[in-house]
């Protein structure tokens, strides 16, 4: 694997019901309302946004998500990204007792060329920030779903 090559898959468990989780996951021009780290999102065209990311470490994300597939009675999403990130991220919302489990799977390549530069010594930080962003994102959908359940 190349060291600015990146594979995340995050579970989140959610006291909402199935379809508002996809309903919610699925309208990104939203983000920026629940998920504190997504700090814009402008509409490329009917299937494209560019969204543009900040954590915690001092660098921004500018990223084009491509719908590839989004299918409700499925629960399955999965777009194409490019820009400072290329790869592509896939989700599937599952039924749980009491809510639904949100599973994502990200397989990207860091093209910015800061993050290019510096992966091979800040791999872990990288990893860290994104799970923290992560995180964020779970609590801020948790709340925007109206409920106080979750992990």
């Amino acid at each position: 694997m190349r060291v600015n090559a990146y594979h995340f898959r995050d579970t989140w468990m959610l006291s909402a019901p199935v379809r508002a989780v996809f309903d919610a996951v699925t309208d990104v021009a939203a983000y920026p309302r629940w998920w504190p780290d997504v700090r814009e999102v402008s509409r490329v065209d009917d299937d494209t946004a560019q969204l543009v990311c900040r954590a915690v470490l001092p660098y921004v994300l500018v990223v084009r998500m491509r719908r590839a597939e989004q299918d409700p009675h499925r629960g399955r999403m999965r777009v194409h990204l490019s820009g400072d990130l290329e790869g592509v991220l896939a989700a599937v919302v599952l039924g749980r007792p009491g809510g639904a489990r949100l599973e994502i799977t990200q397989r990207v390549v860091a093209v910015k060329p800061l993050l290019r530069t510096l992966s091979p010594l800040a791999r872990p930080a990288f990893r860290a920030n994104h799970a923290l962003m992560m995180r964020r994102g779970r609590r801020g959908l948790q709340d925007h779903l109206g409920t106080a359940g979750g992990w």
